[in-house]
């Protein structure tokens, strides 16, 4: 019967059930369609209790081979046989499911519109046909070639099938997302209390049906966002659960490719404009947003959704050469020349910057808005200014430390005033405001964020608590010595020498604070090394390689207290040796021998050589498992680290030092350390603007807010400007991301149908399946003759002969092309001249000539009627939709 005809009775199928006929998978192996029919016709069960009698149990057996008959048909791509399976046998939801499942597998769209419409029609089992959750708990779906928790859907998007992706997504499957992994809910608790396995499986099967290309582009109005979500989404899974780690890691990887890929296809620059500065409605409560609406410098684009994939660590997304090229474009500014010219030039004028900065910032502080102010907020400009500012300081720190090395009698002592010691407290000061502001424009968690600004913290706080000290101790000495000049007191905080003090005192604890933080401030310089492309490598590999340390150090510690227990248990009843027999000496002793700065003879005790013995053994296995192993495992561990910050050396240099470039694009902050502590005239003019209208209430003409960013005028857009309706940014964006996803839909579509045409094995299916098609029409043929009969030749015969030729022909290194089959008329009928088993033969000897032949032979000629010599070949797509209607 035709597919395309009235829906078969359903009542009448629904109660009568068929016997499976053992020559069924043979007649549908062949794509022998009559056969089909005849076995089906035959293995209809007469029912005891006349036509509407009811229906008989099936064994589970039988049951299963109805479904591998279903799923032989669709897999082989005999459609006409499918049909007369669909229209004959009444199947379940499961055996449909599979069959679904089979049809996307193997790619076959009108398949899968033809089951889909089985469903909708099969009704009366009241099933959810959009979910596979009833099977979760039947064993009886095991023997299933697909795993738990593979629904169509999933499996179109695992395998990139746009068509049929969207073909299910429009019949209103969606792909639901698994629940936290710590979820208690009752239908978690059961999935796993069930089968453990299947639920994780499930999971995972689930997660990379939405981390496909295919789910991602169709199934979301923000592509990117729904990308850089996802992926936050994996890495935090990946640590969750460490079990399925290298899946998790994958599927995050490829939705950073994905986010990377679809920023390629803008094709201008209002595209780029349109995609990186719109952070859209939907990002607005996430976390990582927070900050991301302050406001850059005049001119400067806010690009939040850059910043936002900064937040989100897209590293291959941040490292693209569009997001390069517009970071690169708004950091040089007006400086056409910058980029293009020398180390030597930049240098020179970074050196000028240095000697001039003062008068520098004393012509910003006394006009903002003149030239020489719009040309410091340049950020490339404006990073030289700071940096100046942080060496000019560094200086400084330098210079106390060589004035304490050249007045040592009055460093010495008490003699030293606060403010000879305390002259970097400027610049520390300076320091703690331009914290205090940053934290204001970015949020605190947003400040939070960034290991830098914990350093910064330490820093000032530790300046801090030096100078609280000092401060305390000429307090103590101006109460002393005003109730009692002479007394004991007085002289210990003014006069007294240094061996006289004691330990606590608070000049040696603001001494040791400010040597470390000293010591922290020149370490914060490197911050600026991003800037420079090897520097900025070399800084991302040692902070990778403190990172290895401070992981290793749990390993250290817990061997080298073990040996230190063992050590000082044997030597503290001796006390033969200083080095030994106390916790902190033997502590000292151990770690000095990791670094190889201690003698074997310590641990010698020659009058006891039992002990001895013991320590030596102990002293000789420490130095083997500390020096010799571990040590080697923390330098391979750091190699380790190091090279795999080389092999993609690239893109964590540009994701560092797109941070720095951000960082100098916020509005404000123009001014460096120590200068933005005095109040500008443009600082006081806004703050008695505000004071006047909170006073006035003179609000209202602020109320009608402008918009940050207002579309790019385009030929797309020609509406869009500054007086465009308030709506209209956002649809923009999502126009320009529905322009890119149709792009990338577009490319991958040619790419794979690309594929498809240079794989030989693909090629060389599609040819076997034309042949055993071509093998059945003519065995009819032959039948029909036998039997005296006349039969119509199929439509697209023809077609389908020239089709084969020009398979065939296509193949490279095969000799030259073979003729198209000549046509032969015997009136009405359509007939062969070889058997087809040789028509088998033929079509292999096509995949294999024999060398030297000049022209192979066709493998089947076909007869057809004059009428249709008129008939054109077509090209290869017309050719495969008349052989697939052939059979029916």
């Amino acid at each position: 019967p035709d597919s395309r005809g009235p829906p078969p009775n359903w009542p009448e199928i629904v109660n009568r059930k068929l016997q499976f006929p053992p020559p069924l998978l043979g007649a549908i192996q062949e794509g022998r369609l009559g056969l089909v029919q005849q076995l089906l016709e035959s293995g209809a069960e007469a029912p005891g209790g006349g036509p509407g009698g009811p229906p008989r149990n099936v064994e589970e057996a039988e049951d299963r081979s109805w479904r591998e008959a279903l799923n032989l048909a669709i897999r082989l791509g005999h459609e006409a046989i499918t049909d007369v399976l669909l229209a004959n046998v009444k199947f379940d939801f499961r055996q449909i499911h599979e069959a679904l499942l089979v049809a996307v597998d193997t790619n076959q769209p009108a398949v899968v519109r033809r089951l889909l419409a089985r469903l909708e029609r099969e009704k009366g089992r009241k099933v959810d046909t959009r979910s596979f959750s009833l099977a979760f708990f039947d064993s009886s779906i095991d023997g299933s070639r697909f795993a738990p928790g593979v629904t169509p859907l999933t499996l179109a998007c695992q395998k990139d099938l746009y068509e049929i992706a969207q073909l299910l997504m429009d019949q209103g499957h969606t792909i639901a997302r698994p629940h936290p992994v710590s979820c208690a809910c009752l239908e978690c608790s059961n999935a796993r209390r069930y089968d453990l396995l299947k639920f994780s499986l499930s999971r995972i099967n689930t997660y990379r049906g939405i981390a496909s290309r295919a789910h991602l582009s169709l199934a979301s109005e923000d592509a990117l966002l729904a990308a850089f979500q996802l992926s936050r989404e994996l890495r935090c899974l990946a640590r969750k659960e460490p079990e399925f780690k290298p899946e998790y890691i994958a599927l995050e990887s490829l939705s950073q490719d994905y986010g990377f890929e679809l920023l390629g296809m803008c094709r201008n620059q209002s595209e780029v404009t349109a995609v990186l500065n719109d952070l859209g409605k939907d990002s607005g409560a996430e976390p990582e947003a927070e900050g991301l609406g302050q406001a850059f410098e005049e001119g400067i684009p806010n690009l939040a959704r850059l910043r936002l994939a900064v937040n989100y660590n897209q590293k291959r997304f941040v490292a693209h050469p569009i997001c390069q090229q517009v970071l690169s474009s708004i950091w040089c500014g007006n400086l056409a020349g910058w980029r293009g010219s020398t180390i030597v030039w930049k240098l020179f004028v970074a050196l000028l910057i240095f000697l001039a900065m003062p008068f520098l910032c004393l012509g910003y502080w006394l006009a903002p808005k003149s030239r020489l102010g719009r040309l410091l907020k340049i950020p490339v400009l404006k990073f030289l200014l700071h940096s100046a500012s942080y060496l000019w300081f560094l200086i400084f720190l330098l210079g106390e430390s060589l004035a304490m090395e050249t007045q040592l009698s009055t460093f010495r002592g008490r003699s030293q005033s606060v403010w000879e010691t305390s002259l970097h407290m400027v610049w520390v000061t300076g320091f703690l405001w331009f914290e205090c502001k940053e934290v204001w424009i970015e949020g605190l968690r947003s400040y939070l964020l960034d290991w830098w600004n914990f350093l910064d913290m330490v820093i000032l706080s530790l300046y801090l608590a030096a100078f609280a000290l000092r401060l305390l101790l000429a307090g103590l000495a101006h109460v002393h010595c005003k109730d009692a000049p002479d007394g004991a007191a007085c002289r210990y905080f003014t006069t007294a020498e240094r061996r006289e003090w004691r330990t606590e005192d608070p000049q040696f604890l603001a001494e040791v604070l400010f040597a470390v933080t000293s010591m922290l401030s020149f370490t914060r310089l490197a911050y600026i090394l991003p800037a420079h492309e090897s520097l900025g490598t070399l800084q991302i590999s040692i902070g990778r390689m403190i990172d290895d340390m401070i992981r290793f150090m749990f390993i250290l510690m817990i061997i080298l207290t073990a040996f230190l227990c063992g050590l000082n248990n044997i030597y503290v009843p001796y006390q033969e040796t200083e080095r030994l027999g106390k916790f902190n000496e033997t502590f000292q002793f151990l770690f000095w021998t990791m670094l190889g700065m201690e003698e074997r003879s310590v641990v010698d005790m020659p009058q006891f050589p039992v002990p001895e013995f013991v320590g030596r053994a102990l002293y000789g296995t420490f130095t083997i498992v500390m020096v010799v192993v571990l040590l080697n495992m923390l330098i391979a561990m750091i190699t380790g680290s190091f090279q795999k910050i080389e092999d993609a050396a690239d893109v964590e240099w540009k994701f560092a030092r797109s941070k720095l470039y951000l960082s100098y694009f916020r509005e404000g902050l123009t001014l460096p350390v120590p200068f933005n502590i005095l109040p500008s005239p443009k600082a006081v003019f806004y703050l008695l603007r505000r004071i006047f209208r909170f006073i006035c209430c003179c609000c209202s003409c602020c109320k009608a807010k402008r918009p940050d960013h207002p579309p790019v005028p385009t030929f797309a857009n020609p509406g869009a400007g500054p007086g465009s309706g308030e709506g209209e940014p956002g649809s923009y964006r999502l126009r320009v991301l529905k322009a890119l996803v149709q792009r990338y839909i577009e490319t991958a579509r040619r790419e794979f149908e690309e594929s498809r045409r240079k794989d030989l094995g693909n090629r060389l299916t599609e040819l076997t399946k034309t042949v055993s098609r071509l093998q059945s029409e003519v065995a009819g043929v032959h039948r029909a003759l036998a039997e005296g009969g006349m039969r119509q030749p199929p439509d697209g015969a023809s077609i389908l002969s020239r089709y084969i030729t020009r398979v065939r022909n296509s193949f490279q290194n095969l000799g030259p092309p073979i003729p198209e089959t000549p046509e032969l008329t015997v009136p009405g009928v359509v007939g062969t001249q070889v058997t087809s088993e040789m028509g088998l033969q033929d079509a292999g000897g096509a995949r294999r000539p024999a060398s030297g032949e000049s022209g192979p032979a066709s493998p089947a000629r076909v007869l057809v009627h004059r009428e249709q010599e008129s008939e054109q070949a077509g090209d290869l797509a017309k050719a495969d939709e008349l052989g697939a209607k052939e059979g029916s």
